[in-house]
């Protein structure tokens, strides 16, 4: 009796490992959020840099639509994970809901600061063509002639 009961504890306990395996599976999913989330972290960390920290501070868009081209790229794995794995993770609604409202804010500001910052480049190419055309600082075709100092006691 002795063998038939080792093998059914070891058929037992064979199962039960492949039946924890999907579990373990999925909340290792879970631990996935830590990492776009440092990531989002840092990526508003940049963000806010850019902005001096409170101060009045003129920002670069180019630098701006990158670091918020990544933070809309990562939220876009932040919302797909949400999709895939907040019921089984448990993750409260009111985290779910104020990641996605965020999203949507980036979403918009990226958009803006891309859009400024191709302004920006079709200003500077604009310029660069004025020059080598032989315009001015200012436009047009810039200062000409000659100017002499006055002669005698000022």
């Amino acid at each position: 009796m002795l063998p038939i009961r080792s093998h059914l504890a070891a058929a037992l306990a064979a199962a039960g490992v492949f039946m924890a395996a999907p579990a373990f599976a999925q909340s290792s999913g879970c631990g996935d959020a830590q990492k776009f989330l440092n990531e989002r972290q840092s990526l508003i960390q940049q963000i806010n840099k850019l902005g001096g920290n409170g101060k009045k501070k003129t920002i670069d868009p180019r630098t701006a639509c990158g670091v918020f081209t990544k933070l809309v790229s990562n939220g876009n794995v932040g919302i797909k994970w949400l999709e895939t794995n907040k019921t089984w993770c448990q993750v409260p609604d009111e985290f779910a809901k104020g990641f996605e409202e965020d999203h949507k804010r980036a979403v918009e500001m990226k958009g803006k600061a891309c859009e400024a910052a191709a302004k920006v480049a079709e200003m500077e190419k604009q310029a660069k063509k004025e020059r080598q055309n032989g315009g001015g600082l200012l436009g047009g075709g810039g200062l000409t002639g000659s100017y002499t100092m006055p002669k005698g006691a000022l």
